[in-house]
Order: structure tokens, then sequence, then C-alpha cells
């Protein structure tokens, strides 16, 4: 640590060196204004002592030099009596504070300890909001598919608007990532972003969770309590899941966006609130509404800027981004040393549905790696369900190879296997829903399945056949 001294009193000087000075800590002293700045501009001082009353330049010429030259460094004043207003003229001007003199070096001592410490503070605040700022930047959300792409385009356009966003999206696609992104990407990025889960708080806390409540409002409320749209003021409340949101609250949450207030439960007045609401939810609103779940002027309030979060499996090309991004991460987290994935494992992941989507290919691969022996992410540990379903390599045609009807019955074959369990992939194994999807009968499916060796079919190939001679 580096302190300098800046005062015209030679004994002050050694006695505050002699005091501060540490094994730690270095003290550089000054009697001039100018002597003071040279020294300043040679290195990174942590503090800086400065007295007011310098025979060549006013303390105040010399506190705005310093801060010129480095603002981060905290400048405290030293003052004679008489001179209060000098000095507190400096902390309006961006002094730390001041200490008048006579005093004891153990008060200079706890007053730099304070500025240091709280000179931390503010810096490790500046370093964690960039991070934050920087992690839900749009380049920093992996991908680069067309689907994604276009989601990002929207985004941009709408993110620093005061309009309403409502995120569709199946669950893992990454709802809640898209809306902090519009939020760190707009003017309200230093305020809040407050999150709600619409379907995690019980119906009867949700009211005063959301609006806050008064003094005995209700059984429990033994004291005022802000809801999480006053926490949200100037900055953003994000509902989740707001197809969950009871019929009853959303009366009231049409007025939080008609009319910009709220009102606590067991008050009579309104309160007012500048917030920007983004609401995500995997349901289809627009069927609730028919079904009467879902008011159609709150779901219209909702719906100014819709978006769309696509499926994993609408953005293939972004699997092996993802992957990578998630080893490395993973690989951190748990000190594992795993440079690759074995191309069969990432031609499974390229070829699954995942319905789970993102979260259930990041939680698979933190899994495989919490599991894995080598440095390579193989196939002895890839879990289910994609260790139950391993997909054939394509078929590699010979270069003296001139059979052209054995090479399209190859590719055909490996298509149709390829097909087939998408198909049974897609919708959880169920054989009728797969035949209906692929345009063939269930019996013709089950007989490919059992061609292909993908599970064993026995019992239904007989519960087939017995249709077949009870009908003959």
């Amino acid at each position: 640590m580096k302190i300098l001294i800046i005062d015209d009193e030679t004994s002050l000087l050694k006695l505050l060196k002699l005091s501060l000075a540490t094994p730690e800590t270095t003290v550089l002293t000054a009697e001039t204004a100018k002597q003071g700045l040279d020294i300043f501009k040679t290195d990174i001082f942590d503090a800086v002592l400065c007295d007011i009353g310098l025979p060549d330049l006013d303390g105040l010429q010399v506190l705005e030099q310093l801060k010129i030259i480095h603002a981060e460094t905290p400048v405290i004043m030293i003052t004679a009596h008489g001179s209060i207003q000098t000095a507190l003229t400096a902390m309006k001007n961006g002094a730390y504070d001041y200490i008048q003199k006579p005093f004891e070096p153990e008060e200079i001592s706890l007053v730099i300890q304070r500025a240091l410490k709280e000179n931390k503070l503010q810096k490790d605040y500046t370093r964690l909001k960039h991070e934050v700022s920087t992690a839900y930047d749009f380049s920093n959300i992996v991908g680069n598919s067309s689907a994604l792409k276009d989601v990002f385009q929207k985004i941009k356009k709408a993110a620093d608007t005061k309009s309403t966003i409502l995120i569709l999206g199946e669950s893992g696609t990454g709802k809640e990532l898209l809306a902090k992104a519009i939020h760190f990407n707009s003017s309200r990025k230093d305020a809040p972003f407050v999150v709600v889960d619409c379907g995690a708080i019980p119906d009867h806390l949700l009211e005063s969770e959301l609006f806050g409540h008064l003094k005995g409002a209700f059984t429990g409320a033994d004291r005022a309590k802000k809801g999480l749209c006053e926490e949200a003021d100037k900055g953003t409340l994000f509902l989740d899941e707001i197809g969950e949101l009871p019929f009853d609250l959303q009366s009231k949450l049409l007025r939080l966006l008609q009319e910009n207030t709220i009102r606590r439960v067991g008050d009579t007045k309104q309160i007012p609130v500048d917030i920007r609401v983004i609401a995500a939810t995997n349901r289809n609103l627009e069927d609730d509404i028919k079904t009467g779940k879902f008011r159609q002027d709150l779901f219209y309030r909702l719906n100014v800027v819709p978006l769309r979060s696509p499926s994993l499996r609408e953005r293939r090309d972004d699997i092996p981004l993802l992957s990578h991004f998630f080893l490395k991460r993973y690989c951190k987290d748990y000190g594992r040393n795993i440079a690759t994935i074995d191309p069969q494992v990432m031609n499974k992941f390229v070829s699954f549905d995942w319905p789970g989507n993102v979260r259930q290919l990041q939680n698979l691969i933190e899994q495989m790696v919490v599991m894995a022996d080598g440095n390579t992410l193989s196939l002895d540990s890839l879990p289910p369900p994609l260790n139950t379903t391993p997909i054939n390599e394509p078929p590699q045609i010979q270069a003296n190879e001139w059979d052209l009807k054995k090479a399209i019955a190859q590719i055909q074959a490996y298509t149709e296997e390829c097909m087939i369990r998408k198909g049974l992939s897609h919708t959880k194994n169920n054989k009728t829903k797969a035949a209906e999807l692929l345009g063939i009968s269930r019996r013709a499916l089950i007989y490919k399945v059992q061609e292909y060796k993908l599970e064993d079919v026995s019992a239904e190939l007989k519960e087939e056949e017995g249709k077949t001679d009870a009908s003959s």
C-alpha cells in the first residue's frame, strides 16, 4: 500500500510518516502542491492526505488536479481550525473526508482504513456490475443459429423501450436469460431486476409478495412490508410462468400495467411505481383465454412485444457450441481436465430432440463431467436417455464401389433408422404417435424397430401377429 502526504509542516510530515509507515505501507511526503502533484503522477497511490492551506496552491485546486489524474484515489483533506467551510466544499468536490488539526495519528489511520475499505467496496461493486452487464450482453448468449439471431434482432429493437414483453417458449429454453438480456441492455440496467415465479409462490401469499401489505392486514402480518413491485421500482419486473397467476390477481396486475400504480394488501391508497414488465410462459395463453383461465385484456396488455424462445431442436446448429461452453464451465467448477467431446457423442447430441431443451443439455454435460474417467466425454459416460438409442454412423461409399442400388439401399436404411429413432424420441417412445408422425402403420414401425434392433419388441410383435391371426 502507498500513501502520499502533502503538507507544508515538516514536523507533521515526519510524525505522520513515522506513525503510518509499516512493512506493508510505503509513505511518501511532499511540502508543496507542485512537488506532491509531480510525485502523484509517477505512481499509483491508495490514498492521499492533503493540507488545505499550502504555500503555492490552494488545497481545492490540488484536489481538482488529483481527481483529474486519478479519480478513484480517495483524498483526505487536512484543515486548520477556521477552515471547516473550505473542507466541506472540498468534500462536495470529491474529497473522501477531512480531519481537523490538531489530531492524533491514530485518527488519521482510522480514516485511511475506512477510506480504503469503502474504495474497495466501490471497485468491487463497479466490477460486479460490469460483469453482470457483460454476462447478459447479446454477444455472450451462446448460439449462432438463425432462430436465435432472429430473437436477438427483435430484442435489440425493444430493449430500451417501456413496452411490455411476453416471452413464449418451452421449459428450459432460457426465457429468463432473454429477459435479463433485455434488462441489462436497456437504460434500466442500473436499477433492480426482480424475478417473480408465479407458479412457485402459494396463491394466498402471492398478492402480498407482489404488492406488499400493511401491518395487521392478515394473520401473521406483524409489520408492514414492501412488495416486489416496489422493489423493482425504476427497474424491471420479470413475471415467470405468468400463466400460473391466479385469476383474481390478474385484474390487479392489469391495473399496474394500465395505471402504473399498486395497492398494498390492507391499504386504500395507490402507490405509483415505474417498472417495466416482462412476462414469460410455456403455456398457450390463447387456449387459457378460451377456457376462462386467463383474462383476454391482460393477455393483450402483456403481448405488446411477443417473443418466442426457440427450442433446442429448432437450433441444432448451436448444440456443439453450447456443449463445449458447458464443458468448460463444469471442468472449471469441478477441477476436471476434459479437453474434448467424442464425435460419436456429439452426433448423438445433435440428433437428440432434447425435450428439456438447453437446461437438459446443461444438466447432462454436468453429469458426464462428474462421472468421466478420462480427458474425453466418451460414449461410456453417456447417461440415459441418450445411451439407450445408439446412432449408427452414416454409410461410407467406398471408392471402388459402383453398385448404385446397394448404395441407395444403405443410405435409405440409415435414413429410415434415423427417422424412426427421432420419432420415438420425440414421442417418448409412444409407438402409436411415432407411427402417425412418420406416416406409417404402428405394425410397420414395430417391425422396423425389430429390424434395426432398437429395442426388444418381442411381446409387441406377438401381439401384432395375434391381431393378424384373429382377423384372418
